[in-house]
């Protein structure tokens, strides 16, 4: 018989891997693959970053700009649903998100005239008329937009046909709706140009046909004549009230805020006005004046002679060649008696007549009293209790002294033009104010959005460590200990061998010891080696497959 190969005492890795059955070398291969494998999955997903939604359903132009924005800031993108959607890095999202809003994107994306600029071959009327009255109200949102204080707007144009042949044409009309920015309000001012600006661009179209309304459905611009709002008076009117009592509320805020502290004072300001308006006329007349003081309005002198005048009569003298002097009865006296001197010098027949017509003094004066008068204030304020805090740390409040409520009443009272004849108001309390309790509820541990997501970043190491370890203790450690124990030797075909041959070498057998008379009695484990070697003398192929199955772990056939 042919000799077996002989096994060298000191194998290497490729004998002990060769001295593996099939079922060994295949476990041993699966779980180094398997161990590659998850060691890679690991790495991978360890320096892959999460991504969230930056902006979803975007038009082409803000997501366009957005992606151009990104690229100058250096941060990761990538698209989603289609380019419906960016993703970012999710510790990226909220501090890219404000980055972009102070660049003002997205802007939302509003067609103009560049509407037209795409019809297409066989467009009909209709729909020509259809796209120049969308690029129309879209150029018109735009320019509407550009206010600081608007965030969007829409605007919704009614243009009727126009017939040659109707006899009376349809008006166009128009309708705006505007989202102003938090904090922000339109005075009548930009209210009237926002009007005028949709009833300019718009041919035959009447300022008055243009309703403005804000997101919450309050119309903003002026109703038609006759028309007056829910509270019977003229929306301007109301407009004029609100801004006064808030005038009057911030002067009290401003004046008592510094003293009592922010937050600790609450007021609020009615204000009754007088919008009627009244006209009153009065005229006046003052005594006769002299005829100095006094206009001449018209004098009429008629002078008639009939005949020659008697001769003079009377002492000669030079007294009677003078002139006659002025007459010296008063103007609105009674007619004084001619003289007999007078009487008799006038003996001819002349007649003269002088008519004086004086101005007649009169004043007339026209009053009309202004609109928007004030007529009542009434001021309500609430102070809340000072705080306190004694030498231990404990805080308490307190209520005002009846001094310190006195001089904040004067105070208020002096901001607002406290005017007793009018009737003015000011009631001012002093009460603690009622905190709101927040109730917070105590989530779970492990509802936690905090550990939920650290859960979230350690879920792909910790599961490919744990699967990796599965996979080590699994598969590739039981091959490694079958590489580590030593090969059965065959001494010679047909023959397993009989005992496991030690590293060391062969030494001479040295001679047994003296028996002596207590050896000489067999002892249970003597016995049982001498039945162990005379198995091994008399079957050794049985011996050696139970070795085997020592040595691979199995049970013994």
């Amino acid at each position: 018989m042919a000799a077996a190969p002989a096994i060298p005492l000191n194998p290497t890795l490729s004998d002990r891997f060769a001295g593996m059955d099939r079922a060994q070398r295949l476990r041993l291969g699966l779980g180094v693959a398997l161990f590659v494998a998850v060691a890679v999955i690991g790495l991978v997903m360890g320096r892959q970053a999460e991504w969230r939604v930056l902006y979803a359903n975007l038009p082409d132009k803000d997501g366009g700009a957005i992606v151009a924005q990104l690229t100058t800031m250096n941060v990761p993108y990538k698209h989603a649903d289609g380019g419906g959607a960016i993703l970012v890095p999710a510790d990226k999202v909220h501090e890219t998100r404000l980055r972009l809003a102070s660049l003002g994107l997205p802007k939302g994306s509003v067609a103009g005239f560049e509407m037209m600029e795409s019809n297409r071959f066989g467009m009909t009327q209709f729909q020509e008329r259809l796209t120049f009255q969308r690029g129309l109200e879209g150029e018109l949102t735009r320019s509407i937009q550009a206010l600081s204080s608007v965030q969007s707007a829409r605007v919704h144009l009614a243009l009727p046909n126009q017939n040659g042949f109707f006899r009376e044409q349809q008006k166009p009309s128009a309708s705006v709706l505007i989202s102003l920015n938090a904090g922000q309000t339109l005075d009548r001012a930009q209210l009237a140009g926002i009007v005028h600006l949709v009833a300019s661009s718009v041919p035959d179209m009447n300022s008055k046909a243009v309703s403005v309304l804000d997101d919450t459905g309050k119309l903003l611009s002026t109703p038609p004549d006759g028309e007056l709002s829910a509270g019977g008076g003229d929306a301007q009117q109301m407009q004029h009230v609100l801004q006064l009592e808030q005038l009057y509320t911030r002067r009290i805020m401003d004046i008592l805020e510094p003293v009592v502290g922010r937050n600790n004072v609450k007021a609020q300001v009615t204000a009754e006005l007088d919008f009627s308006q009244t006209e009153m006329t009065s005229e006046s007349h003052k005594p006769n004046q002299l005829p100095d003081s006094t206009a001449i309005r018209s004098q009429q002198t008629s002078e008639s002679t009939n005949g020659a005048s008697g001769a003079p009569t009377g002492v000669p003298g030079a007294v009677t060649n003078q002139p006659p002097g002025p007459a010296a009865a008063p103007i609105n006296g009674a007619p004084q008696a001619l003289t007999a001197a007078g009487a008799a010098g006038n003996t001819g027949a002349s007649k003269r007549e002088s008519i004086i017509n004086y101005e007649v003094d009169k004043t007339i004066r026209v009053v009309r009293g202004s609109t928007g008068m004030v007529k009542r204030i009434s001021a309500a304020v609430v102070i809340n209790h000072q705080t306190t805090t004694d030498a231990k740390g404990k805080v308490s409040t307190v209520p005002l002294t009846p001094e310190q409520i006195e001089k904040m009443t004067a105070l208020v009272r002096e901001t607002i033009g406290f005017s007793q004849e009018r009737g003015d108001s000011v009631n001012l309390m002093n009460a603690p104010f009622a905190l709101d309790k927040v109730t917070i509820e105590e989530l779970p541990l492990w509802k936690q959005p905090e550990l939920q997501e650290l859960a979230r970043s350690f879920a792909w190491p910790l599961g490919t460590l744990l699967f990796g370890a599965l996979v080590l203790l699994g598969f590739v450690r039981p091959a490694l200990k079958v590489l580590a124990q030593a090969p059965v030797r065959v001494l010679e075909s047909g023959r397993a061998l009989d005992a496991i041959e030690s590293d060391e070498p062969d030494r001479p057998q040295l001679a047994a010891p003296t028996k002596t008379a207590e050896s000489l009695a067999p002892t249970q484990a003597q016995l049982a080696l001498e039945d162990a070697r005379k198995l091994t003398r008399d079957n050794p192929a049985a011996v050696a497959n139970i070795v085997k199955s020592w040595i691979n772990n199995e049970a013994p056939a």
